[in-house]
C-alpha cells in the first residue's frame, strides 16, 4: 500500500527509470551498448585503432593461440619422427627466410641501384612518372610508415587479413563506421517517420492525404531498388552519403505505426482532459501522447538500426557504400568470403561476433525500455 502511494506521487519518467533498473537484462544490455559507443568515440578521436591500415603482420597471420597450437602439434610430430623440417638449420629459420624467399635477390638489386645512384644521372636513366603523387600520398599518410617484411609479426591477437592488417584494429575501426551508420540512419528515419506520422494521425484532413500519398510512393518501390536508385543519383561514396540514403528510405514503417497510434490516442480521455485545461495541440501531441507511444518508436528504432547495418553491408559490397580506403563490418565480411575458401576464418569470426554482440544488446535494451515506458504493462 505504501509502495503504491509512493508511486502515485511520482512522474512517468521516474517510474519508468525505476522499472528499467529492476530489469537486469536491460541494465547489462545498456552497459554493452555504452561500451560499444565508448569504443566508437575513442576510435573516432584516434586514441585507439588509428593504425588499422598499417600492415603489421604477414598475410593471413593466425591468432596467437592458433599459432601456438599449430607449432606445438608440428613439433610433436617432428619429435616422434626424429627428423627435422626440410631446409631448416639447427639454429632455426630466420624471419627473413620465412617471410621473404627472394631476400638475397632483392639485396643484390638494391646494391646495384645504390652503385648506380652514386654515378651522375644520364639520359637513359628511367624516371619515376608518379614520384610526385607518391610523395603527396606519403605526406597524407603522416606517421604511418610501412613495416619492413622482416619486422612483421608472425601472429596477432585476433589474426591478420591478407594484407597483414590487424583484425582487432579493423574490427574496432569497422565498429566506428557501422555503428555510426546504423544509429545515425535509424535516428533520421525514426524522427522523420515519427513526425510525419504524428501530424498525419493527429490532424487528418489534407495533411493525412498528402503524407499518405508520399508514403505510398515510397512503399510501392522495393526497398533495395530505391536505395540503389538514390545511391546512383547521388553518385558519391562515404559514410555521410550512406547515412542520408538509408535515412531517407527507411521511415515508412515508423510512419505507418505512429500514425495508427495517434489516430487511436487522440480520442482518449486523458487527451480530452488536456484539451479541457487549455493545452495546445503541440503540447498534447508531444507531451501527453508521445510518451504513451514511445515504446513503439523505440522498437522500430532498434529494428531500423539492425536493418541499416545490413544495408550498409550490401551497399559496400556493390560499391556504393564505404570507400576503399575505409573499413566497416560490411567490408570485413565481404573480404572474409574469399578468405573462407582458404580456411582463413578469423576475420569473419571477429566481424560477426562484434556485430552479433552489439545488435543483440541493442535489441534487448530496446525491449527493456519498451517495457519500462509502456504504462499498460504490469510489473
Amino acid at each position: 500500500m505504501m509502495a503504491q502511494q509512493a508511486a502515485e506521487g511520482r512522474g512517468l519518467w521516474s517510474l519508468a527509470w525505476q522499472r528499467f533498473l529492476a530489469d537486469r537484462v536491460g541494465v547489462v544490455s545498456a552497459l554493452l551498448v555504452m561500451l560499444g559507443l565508448l569504443i566508437v568515440a575513442l576510435s573516432a578521436s584516434g586514441l585507439i585503432a588509428s593504425q588499422w591500415s598499417l600492415e603489421v603482420a604477414i598475410g593471413h597471420a593466425p591468432p596467437h593461440w592458433l599459432k601456438s597450437q599449430a607449432a606445438g602439434s608440428g613439433a610433436e610430430q617432428r619429435d616422434k619422427a626424429g627428423v627435422m623440417p626440410s631446409g631448416a638449420s639447427p639454429a632455426g629459420p630466420t624471419a627473413t627466410d620465412v617471410i621473404d624467399p627472394i631476400a638475397r635477390e632483392m639485396r643484390e638489386i638494391g646494391a646495384t641501384g645504390a652503385a648506380r645512384s652514386a654515378e651522375p644521372p644520364t639520359g637513359s636513366d628511367i624516371q619515376d612518372p608518379i614520384a610526385n603523387e607518391l610523395s603527396t600520398a606519403a605526406k597524407k599518410l603522416g606517421q604511418q610508415r610501412p613495416v619492413p617484411l622482416a619486422e612483421r609479426a608472425q601472429s596477432t591477437l585476433l589474426g591478420a587479413d591478407k594484407w597483414g592488417r590487424d583484425v582487432l584494429d579493423k574490427t574496432i575501426k569497422g565498429a566506428e563506421t557501422s555503428i555510426l551508420v546504423g544509429l545515425c540512419a535509424a535516428l533520421i528515419s525514426t524522427l522523420l517517420g515519427s513526425i510525419l506520422g504524428a501530424f498525419s494521425g493527429w490532424y487528418g484532413s489534407w495533411i493525412d492525404d498528402l503524407t499518405n500519398w508520399i508514403y505510398n510512393v515510397f512503399n510501392a518501390i522495393p526497398g533495395i531498388l530505391l536505395i540503389l536508385a538514390i545511391a546512383a543519383v547521388l553518385d558519391s561514396k562515404g559514410v555521410l552519403s550512406v547515412v542520408m540514403i538509408l535515412g531517407v528510405t527507411g521511415w515508412t514503417g515508423v510512419y505507418r505505426l505512429v500514425r495508427g497510434e495517434y489516430l487511436k490516442h487522440r480520442e482518449r480521455d486523458y487527451v480530452r482532459a488536456a484539451y479541457a485545461i487549455g493545452a495546445s495541440p503541440l503540447r498534447r501531441m508531444f507531451v501527453h501522447v508521445l510518451p504513451n507511444v514511445s515504446h513503439v518508436i523505440l522498437v522500430q528504432f532498434s529494428l531500423l538500426t539492425v536493418a541499416c547495418i545490413k544495408a550498409e553491408v550490401i551497399l559496400s559490397f556493390l560499391g556504393f557504400g564505404v570507400p576503399v580506403d575505409g573499413v566497416s563490418w560490411g567490408t570485413m565480411l565481404t573480404e572474409a568470403q574469399n578468405d573462407l575458401l582458404l580456411g582463413i576464418w578469423w576475420q569473419l569470426a571477429a566481424a560477426t561476433l562484434a556485430m552479433a554482440v552489439f545488435v543483440t544488446a541493442l535489441s534487448l535494451l530496446t525491449d527493456a525500455l519498451r517495457d519500462a515506458l509502456d504504462p499498460k504493462l504490469t510489473h
